[in-house]
């Protein structure tokens, strides 16, 4: 049955319809209003649009412009609009926002569309780029229906304001530097293209750029790695839409579709990137550096390293560093298997009486140890979960192995898995060119460059050396070398020396030092005395507090780390300017502003004559004496100067090379000293620190492009020397003096 209204029906009816509409467009209008002022939560103002809040990783940054790593939260390093491919731009655009460079922030046409298909059961989302920038950018996704209205209202006022304050490339270069490229911490396109590619945003791809965009809507069901068919159709669907914007062609769609994801996905963690020991080292300076300095941002609070996109620029060369990394792996696990084969078959208890207390250290040190008294364990139940074996990832020379161990076993393991470490710098400057920490950081944390000291044993003598230089001393004078007593000190001090290397005779102090003679070393530091010694070790800038004015200081029997022990010699090249080892040069925040900048200590240690005497008495040790194989084996016949270093019972082998571009120190040794070599033909400077040196020198020389010459040699001072360096001269004049010596006495 059809009910005819009356006219007056008709316009009530529609007076009611107009009222329901005008009402609810009043409501829209009042929400938003609220919105806008605030009262469902505060908006971003313009200085946050200025400055968004995002978790930015800190780039650490080499000389050469490299990336060494990042410190993050998140994995996310901003990029410009220039450094991004416009592959990505275009597969961003033909598949999130259509019609970005038309729209000022929000698509009505899309939303009603959507709209609609929503409501026909074909959900879709709506919202633009700009949409999603804010999103990103200054709140989390509601999960409740109401909050998410009202969240929608605030996202829509913030995208407006995006669209006046920013132009369409910084919109969307702000949301590729934002977005969650999926679930291993990666955040922003230039994480993601290294992460899933190893390579730059500038250089991917169409397909790599479909791929990368197609994870933006779900990174999870959409990740290559847990989901590789559901990336592969979804990349496949982003390459069409490129096709039907215009982007790609036809034939290039086909030819893309056909290609594998071709992934080369290397997840990133604090550990990835070169020079992880370095980098941990400088994050714990710049954060005491921003406390001793009192450097905090604009509104006082502190900056955060994990999260504020600070620029650290640093000395280091990423290809030196390379080159130092691989010389270390190269060597040492040849070097490992000669150290296994001396403990093949014996047993620590029985050949080291503490091993039972190094053990417990070793016990109590671990994370394991710590987690378990933490859970209230007593220690028969520590002793038994130790005992107990496990699931575990141990670190070799020829790579990381799973395997079941007990974890007490695996605490022997790691005591006799040596160490090395490696520091090399421009004595001129200052700057660090390379920094090798320990072998795998991974796995052993602990710094052994600037944060661990070792006795330095011979490389100590040279310091001894350039007082008697310094006091008129020829390198050409000949001493017995015959064993010293020296008294006046405590208790009377008479050093030993290993009957097979010993010299016979009477020699010169340059050969003295080169065969690093202990008698003779004995000698001058009995004519010098120990104080200005010690107070020449300090000007060198060696800050070990166990240096004092006692004659075995001569010998090395106290402990320095490799970054003061470089430091030192870089004076001898530096005509006796010691020049304080740098390796960070400045701080900017994300915007560029400089936040500090490292001015160099630099301070004359020794006299420039000297200077130039310790090279020709240091260049000896490489000639002829304990460091030739850098020549006879390496090959290295240009000028360097050395000193090789090794300590009792062969627990610490040294080796410091010395060229006019770059010294360069390096130690080897085990976690504990009471683990060692068994012979100092193996276990010697010589055999455990030098090749590593000389297989860096190798690689850095072949490299030209670096700038280190081989055909350079140490400057002699303007003014001349005085002190006597021809030998077959100083005899001469020896001779002459004795004669006249005879003739007075006469």
């Amino acid at each position: 049955m059809i009910v005819k209204l009356s006219p007056q029906d008709t316009r009530r009816y529609n007076w009611y319809i107009w009222r329901f509409v005008i009402a609810g467009f009043s409501f829209v209008v009042i929400m938003f209003l609220l919105t806008a002022f605030g009262i469902f939560g505060e908006l971003p103002s313009f200085r946050d649009l200025e400055n968004p809040k995002s978790n930015l990783a800190s780039e650490v940054i080499s000389s050469d412009k490299q990336l060494l790593g990042t410190y993050f939260i998140q994995n996310r390093s901003n990029v410009t609009y220039k450094e991004i491919s416009p592959n990505v731009i275009n597969a961003l655009v033909a598949t999130e926002d259509s019609r970005f460079y038309e729209h000022s922030g929000i698509d009505f046409n899309r939303t009603f569309s959507i709209i609609f298909y929503n409501l026909i059961g074909k959900k879709q989302g709506g919202s633009t780029i700009t949409q999603q920038l804010a999103l990103n950018l200054f709140s989390e996704r509601a999960h409740n229906p109401l909050k998410r209205i009202v969240q929608k209202m605030q996202e829509w006022i913030t995208a407006v304001k995006i669209e006046r304050h920013y132009t369409k490339e910084e919109i969307i270069t702000m949301y590729l530097n934002t977005v969650d490229f999926g679930a291993y911490n990666v955040y922003g396109i230039k994480s993601a293209a290294i992460t899933y590619f190893n390579t730059t945003p500038e250089q991917l791809t169409p397909d790599q750029a479909a791929l990368l965009v197609g994870m933006v809507n779900g990174p999870g069901i959409y990740s290559p790695i847990n989901h590789p068919e559901n990336a592969l159709n979804r990349r496949n669907l982003v390459l069409r839409r490129m096709q039907e914007m215009g982007y790609l062609s036809d034939g290039q769609v086909d030819e893309f579709k056909q290609k594998p994801l071709g992934l080369q996905f290397k997840k990133i963690n604090h550990n990835e990137g070169s020079a992880p020991y370095f980098r941990a080292v400088l994050k714990k300076e710049i954060q005491k550096l921003f406390v001793d300095k009192n450097i905090t941002k604009a509104d006082g609070t502190p900056y955060d390293l994990d999260r504020d996109g600070l620029k650290i620029y640093t000395t280091l060369d990423a290809t030196m560093q390379r080159y130092a990394e691989e010389a270390q792996k190269e060597y040492m696990r040849g070097l490992q298997a000669q150290f296994n084969a001396q403990w093949k078959g014996k047993s620590l208890w029985k050949k080291i009486p503490s091993f039972k207390q190094l053990l417990d250290q070793g016990m109590y040190r671990t994370d394991r140890y710590k987690s378990l008294k933490l859970q209230g364990k007593t220690d028969e139940e520590i002793q038994q979960d130790f005992n107990t074996p496990v699931k575990m990832n141990l670190f070799t020379w020829k790579g990381d192995i799973d395997t079941v161990m007990k974890p007490i076993d695996s605490i022997v393991y790691c005591k006799l898995l040596l160490r090395n470490a490696l520091m090399s710098m421009d004595p001129t400057t200052g700057y660090v060119k390379a920094w090798v920490g320990g072998t795998n950081f991974e796995h052993f944390k602990y710094d052994q460059v600037k944060m661990g000291t070792r006795q330095v044993g011979s490389t100590a003598k040279p310091f001894t050396y350039a007082v008697a230089i310094e006091n008129g001393y020829s390198p050409c004078m000949e001493i017995p070398n015959e064993p010293v007593t020296i008294t006046g000190y405590g208790e009377p001090w008479t050093p030993g020396s290993s009957p097979e290397g010993t010299l016979p005779g009477t020699i010169t102090l340059r050969k003295a030092m080169a065969y690093s003679q202990n008698y003779v070393t004995a000698y001058v530091m009995n004519e010098v005395k120990p104080l200005p010694v010690m107070e020449l070790i300090k000007k060198m800038g060696i800050t070990s507090p166990d240096i004092g004015p006692y004659p075995a200081i001569c010998l090395g029997t106290f402990n320095a780390s490799v970054y003061d022990m470089t430091g030192a010699y870089s004076a001898f090249a530096n005509h006796g300017l010691w020049t304080e080892p740098t390796y960070l040069l400045r701080i900017e925040d994300k915007n560029g502003n400089v936040l500090y900048e490292h001015h160099t200590n630099i301070r004359q240690a020794l006299n420039e004559q000297t200077a130039y005497v310790m090279t020709y008495m240091l260049k000896g040790v490489v000639e002829d004496g304990t460091g030739s194989r850098v020549r006879y084996k390496y090959k290295l016949n240009n000028p360097i100067g050395g000193k090789t270093g090794t300590t009792q019972n062969n627990s610490d082998g040294w080796f410091i090379g010395v060229t006019p571009q770059l010294v360069t120190g390096v130690w080897t040794g085990c976690e504990d000293r009471a683990i060692h070599f068994n012979s100092t033909k193996v276990g010697g400077g010589a055999n455990s620190a030098l090749p590593v040196f000389a297989l860096y020198m190798q690689k850095v020389y072949a490299n030209k492009a670096l700038g280190i010459k081989q055909n350079v040699d140490f400057d002699p001072p303007k003014s001349g020397v005085n002190i006597q360096i021809n030998c077959g001269a100083y005899s001469e004049q020896q001779q002459g003096t004795n004669e006249v010596d005879e003739k007075l006495e006469f």
